[in-house]
C-alpha cells in the first residue's frame, strides 16, 4: 500500500449547486446578469509529491521490513508448534513404556512378597527379608501414580497442540522403537544455518525497519515539494459543459519546510536513532542466543549418545542375566527368587533405556528447531523471499544527529 506514494494522485469530481446572489452584489454574477442560477462544475485534479529526500522510499522500506518481521514470526510459531508436538509425542511414548515396565515391576515384587510370606510361614525366610521386599514393593507402587499423571498430562497437551479439547486426544499411538535417529549428527555446524533461523531473520527485519524509520525522521525535517494540476469546466446547464469558453485549468507548485516545531522533529529523529540502536542490540542478542541454543543441543546430543550407549549396554547385560537365570531355574540350579530378581533388574534397565532414548529423540527435535526447522524448503518460503540486509546509517546521517542548530 505504501508504494502508492510513488505515483501521482488523480481525483475526479462533479459539483452541482443552485445559487442566488442579492441584487447589487459586488460578487461576480453570470454573464446574463441573473441573480438566481444553477452552476455545474466537473473537474479533474492531479497531485504529485516528488520523493526528493527519500521520505516515500524509506517509508515503503520500513513497511516492507515490518511485513517480513511478521512473516518470520509466523514461521517461528509454526516451527515451535511442530517441535512441541514432536517433544510431547516422544515424551508420551516414553511415559507409556515406563508405565508398562513399572506395572511389570509391581507384579514381580508382589509375587516376590507372596513367596517370602510362604517361606516365612514355613520357616525358610526371616521377617527382615519380608519387610525389605514389602518396602521395595511400596516404592515401586508409589512410582506408578506420578507416571500415570504425567501420561495423562501429555495426552492433554497433544490434544491442545492439535487444536482439540484435552479430552479429545489423538488415538494414534506409537512406540519409541518405531522411530529412527539420524545415523550421524554433526559436532559443529556452519553459522549460515543459524542465520536462517526465523527469530534471527525477524530481529534482522526489525532492525531494517528501525533503520528506515531513521530516514523517515530525517526526511520530515527537510522541505516538502508538491505539484498540483486542475482542469475542468463550469457551466450554468449540463448541456453547456465542455463547450468553448467554459473550461478552466491551473498548475501549481508548493514548497513547504518546517521552520520551528519546538524541537519535536529533532527529538523524533533522535528517538528513531535510539530505536535503531535498540533493534541492533536485540538482533545481536538474538544471534548470540541462537548460537547458544545450537551449542547446547549439540552438547546434549553428544552426552545423550554416551548415556544411550551405557543404558543399552546395561539393558543387554540385564537381559543376559535374565536369560541365564531362567536357564538355571529351569535346570534346578537357582531359586525362583533369583529369577524374579533378574526380571526386576531387567525391567529397571528397560526403564533407564527408554528414558535415554526419549532424551535423545527430544534433543534431536530441539536441534531441528535450533537450526531454524528447514522453513526455507517449504513452497513460497524460499531464501529469495527473505528480507534484505538492513542498511547501515551513513556518516552523513550520523552527522545530522549531532548538529545543534535549527531546532525543529
Amino acid at each position: 500500500a505504501g508504494r502508492g506514494a510513488y505515483y501521482p494522485s488523480v481525483t475526479a469530481g462533479l459539483s452541482a449547486s443552485r445559487e442566488q446572489d442579492p441584487p447589487g452584489a459586488l460578487a461576480p454574477v453570470p454573464s446574463n446578469n441573473a441573480f438566481l442560477y444553477n452552476l455545474f462544475t466537473p473537474q479533474v485534479s492531479v497531485s504529485y509529491v516528488p520523493d526528493v529526500f527519500g521520505l516515500n522510499r524509506r517509508t515503503v522500506e520500513s513497511l516492507k521490513a515490518q511485513e517480513q518481521s511478521v512473516r518470520f514470526q509466523a514461521i517461528a510459531a509454526r516451527i515451535t508448534l511442530s517441535s512441541n508436538v514432536v517433544a510431547a509425542a516422544v515424551q508420551q511414548a516414553s511415559l507409556r513404556a515406563q508405565v508398562a515396565a513399572t506395572r511389570e515391576l509391581v507384579g514381580i515384587n508382589s509375587h516376590m512378597v507372596e513367596i517370602l510370606k510362604y517361606q516365612l510361614d514355613k520357616g525358610y525366610a526371616g521377617r527382615l527379608d519380608l519387610a525389605a521386599q514389602e518396602a521395595q514393593l511400596a516404592q515401586v507402587e508409589a512410582a506408578l501414580p506420578p507416571l500415570l499423571t504425567q501420561l495423562a498430562q501429555q495426552d492433554h497437551l497433544l490434544a491442545v497442540l492439535a487444536g482439540r479439547f484435552p479430552g479429545e486426544a489423538p488415538t494414534e499411538k506409537f512406540d519409541l522403537a518405531s522411530l529412527h535417529l539420524p545415523q550421524q549428527l554433526p559436532l559443529s555446524l556452519p553459522s549460515a544455518l543459524v542465520a536462517q533461523r526465523p527469530d534471527v531473520r525477524q530481529a534482522e527485519a526489525n532492525m531494517h525497519a528501525a533503520s528506515a524509520q531513521v530516514g523517515v525522521a530525517i526526511a520530515n525535517r527537510l522541505p516538502n515539494i508538491s505539484l498540483t494540476a486542475n482542469a475542468g469546466s463550469t457551466a450554468l446547464a449540463i448541456n453547456q459543459l465542455f463547450k468553448s469558453g467554459t473550461g478552466f485549468w491551473s498548475l501549481g507548485a508548493d514548497l513547504a519546510a518546517p521552520v520551528f516545531q519546538g524541537g519535536s522533529l529533532r527529538h523524533q529523529e533522535r528517538a528513531a536513532r535510539a530505536a535503531y540502536v535498540e533493534a541492533s542490540e536485540q538482533y545481536r542478542s538474538t544471534v548470540l542466543t541462537a548460537f547458544q541454543n545450537v551449542a547446547d543441543t549439540l552438547a546434549a546430543l553428544q552426552h545423550d549418545a554416551e548415556g544411550l550407549q551405557a543404558a543399552a549396554t546395561a539393558a543387554d547385560a540385564a537381559k543376559l542375566t535374565l536369560d541365564l537365570s531362567q536357564r538355571q531355574y529351569k535346570d534346578g540350579y537357582a531359586g525362583y527368587l533369583s529369577l524374579l530378581g533378574a526380571e526386576q533388574g531387567y525391567q529397571q534397565a528397560r526403564i533407564a533405556l527408554v528414558q535415554a532414548q526419549a532424551s535423545r529423540y527430544a534433543d534431536t527435535a530441539a536441534l531441528f528447531q535450533a537450526l531454524g526447522g528447514g522453513w526455507w524448503h517449504d513452497a513460497g518460503n524460499g531464501p529469495a523471499d527473505a528480507a534484505p540486509a538492513p542498511p547501515r546509517l551513513s556518516d552523513s546521517d550520523h552527522a545530522r544527529t549531532n548538529r545543534d542548530s535549527d531546532e525543529k
